[in-house]
C-alpha cells in the first residue's frame, strides 16, 4: 500500500513542477532588482543591461542548496565564454540580498551577479515559480536578446545542461544577428 502512495506522490510532484516557460519570441518582462556580485549590492535593470548585449537570466530555487551551488559554479566557470560572445549572466532567486551577497562570492565566485526577487514577482512574470512552492523559483534559464525578446529557454530541475544550452543559444543568436 505504501508503494502506490509513493508513486502517486512522485507523479504528482512531477506534474506540479513542470509547466510552460515563456516561449522563444515572447516579450521578456522588464524588471529592476537588487543584485550582488563579488559581495557588493547594486541595482540591476534588465532594459539597461540589454543595451550592452544579450542577457542570460537563470532562475534557481535557493542559494546554498547543492543543485543551486553546482549550477552557480558552472555558470561562474563559463562566464568568460559568455562575455566573449557579448552576453551577461544573472541568476535570480527569492533569497534576500544579504544571502545573495555571500552566494555571489562563494558559489558564483564573484564572476556574475545574482538578484533578489522580492515577493517572487519576476518569477511569476517569467512563469518560473515552482508549482509546489510558489515562493521559490523553478530551475529555468532564458536567453533574452537585446530587442527584449526571449531568444531561447532551457527548463530542467537538474542543474545539468543549463550552461551548455545557454552558450549554444547565445552562439546561435550571435551568428544570426551578424
Amino acid at each position: 500500500m505504501a508503494r502506490p502512495l509513493l508513486l502517486a506522490a512522485v507523479l504528482s510532484a512531477c506534474v506540479l513542477s513542470s509547466h510552460a516557460a515563456l516561449p522563444p519570441g515572447a516579450p521578456a518582462p522588464d524588471f529592476k532588482a537588487e543584485a550582488a556580485v563579488g559581495g557588493k549590492a547594486f541595482s540591476f535593470h534588465l532594459a539597461s543591461a540589454l543595451r550592452e548585449g544579450p542577457v542570460v537570466l537563470y532562475f534557481y530555487p535557493k542559494a546554498f542548496t547543492s543543485g543551486c551551488t553546482i549550477e552557480a559554479h558552472r555558470f561562474a566557470e563559463a562566464t568568460e565564454e559568455f562575455r566573449k560572445l557579448g552576453a551577461r549572466v544573472i541568476g535570480m532567486s527569492n533569497d534576500d540580498i544579504d544571502t545573495l551577497k555571500k552566494f555571489s562570492v562563494e558559489a558564483c565566485r564573484s564572476k556574475f551577479a545574482v538578484a533578489a526577487d522580492a515577493g517572487a514577482k519576476v518569477m511569476k512574470d517569467y512563469d518560473a515559480a515552482l508549482r509546489l512552492a510558489p515562493g521559490m523559483a523553478d530551475r529555468i534559464s532564458y536567453l533574452i536578446t537585446p530587442d527584449g525578446r526571449i531568444g531561447a529557454v532551457f527548463e530542467s530541475l537538474s542543474p545539468d545542461g543549463h550552461v551548455e544550452a545557454m552558450l549554444k543559444a547565445v552562439q546561435q543568436w550571435k551568428t544570426k544577428s551578424k
